[in-house]
């Protein structure tokens, strides 16, 4: 079993738990505040993305990652409130958020023709990074996602708005 370990700008490192993560495990990514771990570990020999408390070592729920194999690509915001993943849909592939506050599903729709690869979430959920492929060209579109997703702020900060009178 592989071994999870991090180390500070003193060069020392602290081992995670015993047992947070599979042997086989690739493409990791960290909450903005170091408490969770995405992963995508080998389940059955499929691709499978897994989150991880790294205070307790526990493995966290994801209700929308449980099928649609093989996914790539984690990223994580702030808190670990929202994951943002690259998943498979019969032959397509698509890009998948979890709110894992409201346990809601948010599929990004991209332009006809273009196929995600990779992906990174802004810490605060805002914007996402999407690397496309389209007829074998590579390029990068940032999506706005403010109308979609409640920011996750730092210290977990709710942030909303007043409506005032005209």
């Amino acid at each position: 079993m592989a071994g999870l370990s991090t180390a500070g700008c003193s060069g020392r490192s602290r081992r995670a738990p015993s047992g947070l993560l599979s042997a086989q495990q690739q493409q990791p990514s960290l909450s903005g505040d170091g408490s969770k771990l995405a992963v995508i570990a080998d389940q059955r020999g499929r691709p499978t993305v897994q989150l991880r408390d790294l205070k307790s070592g526990q493995p966290l729920q994801l209700r929308h990652f449980s099928r649609h194999q093989p996914h790539s690509s984690p990223s994580l915001s702030w808190n670990g409130r929202y994951l943002a993943a690259v998943i498979q849909r019969g032959n397509r592939r698509l890009v998948l958020i979890e709110d894992r506050l409201t346990g809601r599903a948010h599929p990004l729709r991209l332009p006809a023709g273009r196929d995600p690869v990779t992906l990174s979430l802004a810490p605060d959920a805002r914007e996402l990074a999407v690397q496309t492929a389209e007829q074998g060209r590579w390029q990068v579109e940032v999506f706005n996602l403010s109308e979609l997703l409640e920011a996750d702020r730092a210290g977990g900060r709710r942030e909303t708005t007043t409506m005032q009178d005209p």
